[in-house]
C-alpha cells in the first residue's frame, strides 16, 4: 500500500512538472520562412503572435489600406500599428528573401500569454500586389517542431499588369521592381486587366512572355511563374 501511494505521488509530480514545463517553453518560439520558389523574393516579412481578436488578412474580405500598402510596396509600418493596437508580439526581417533562402526570426510572449495565434506576410517580387501569407495559425502549447505551408494570395488592389515600373504605392500602377535582376523591361499594354475578384484570393500566378525588351509583360515565364505552396514557415516552440 505504501509502495502504490508513492508511485502515485510521484507520477502526480511528472504530470504537474510537465504541465509547468510546456506553458513555460510555449512561451518562447523561433520562425524560420524558407523561399521555395524558383525565381522569386519576398520582402523583409513581419511576423506576429497575437490573440483571437485580430488578424492581418481575411480571405474572401476586401484588403485593409494597411495589407495594401504591404502588398503593393512591401510596407510593413501600418501593420505594425495595426498590431500595436492589439498588444501583439511581433518582430520583421531585415532584407528581402531570395529564392532558395530561409530566415530565422524569434518572438517570445511572456508578457502577452494570450498571443496563441501566429501570423506572416511578405509581398512577392515582381508581382504587384501578390503575397505570402499565414492567417492567425494556432500556435501549438506543446514544445516541438511544426510545419505550415504557405501560398501566395493577391490583395485584390491592382490588377496583375506584370509591368515593372517603380511602382509600388497604394493606387500607383506596376511593380517597383525584381530583386533578382532577371525580369525584362519595355513591356507595353500589360497582360491583365481590371481584377475581377476584388478582395482577397489565392493568387493565379504569373503569365509573363520570353520577350524581355518587349511584350506584354516584363517578366520571364521561365523564371517568375509559380505554384503554391510558396513558402514554408518551421515553428519551433522552445
Amino acid at each position: 500500500m505504501k509502495n502504490s501511494i508513492i508511485r502515485k505521488l510521484l507520477s502526480a509530480a511528472v504530470i504537474s512538472s510537465a504541465t509547468v514545463s510546456t506553458n513555460i517553453s510555449a512561451q518562447n518560439l523561433s520562425v524560420t520562412i524558407t523561399n521555395l520558389t524558383h525565381g522569386l523574393a519576398f520582402t523583409p516579412a513581419l511576423v506576429a503572435a497575437h490573440d483571437t481578436s485580430g488578424n492581418l488578412f481575411d480571405t474572401g474580405s476586401a484588403a485593409s489600406a494597411n495589407l495594401q500598402a504591404m502588398a503593393e510596396g512591401g510596407a510593413l509600418s501600418g501593420l505594425q500599428n495595426d498590431l500595436d493596437a492589439i498588444t501583439a508580439t511581433h518582430t520583421s526581417a531585415g532584407a528581402p528573401l531570395m529564392a532558395g533562402s530561409s530566415v530565422t526570426l524569434t518572438l517570445n510572449t511572456d508578457t502577452a500569454p494570450a498571443n496563441t495565434k501566429l501570423s506572416v506576410v511578405a509581398m512577392m517580387l515582381p508581382t504587384n500586389d501578390g503575397f505570402i501569407g499565414l492567417d492567425a495559425a494556432d500556435i501549438p502549447a506543446a514544445a516541438g517542431t511544426y510545419t505550415f505551408y504557405l501560398n501566395a494570395y493577391d490583395a485584390g488592389t491592382e490588377a496583375n499588369d506584370e509591368l515593372i515600373t517603380g511602382g509600388g504605392a497604394p493606387g500607383v500602377a506596376g511593380i517597383p521592381g525584381d530583386p533578382g535582376a532577371m525580369a525584362g523591361s519595355g513591356a507595353t499594354g500589360g497582360v491583365a486587366g481590371t481584377d475581377s475578384n476584388n478582395n482577397v484570393h489565392v493568387h493565379r500566378g504569373a503569365i509573363g512572355d520570353d520577350d524581355l525588351s518587349g511584350g506584354n509583360s516584363d517578366l520571364d515565364n521561365t523564371v517568375h511563374r509559380w505554384l503554391n505552396p510558396v513558402a514554408r514557415v518551421t515553428l519551433v516552440v522552445k
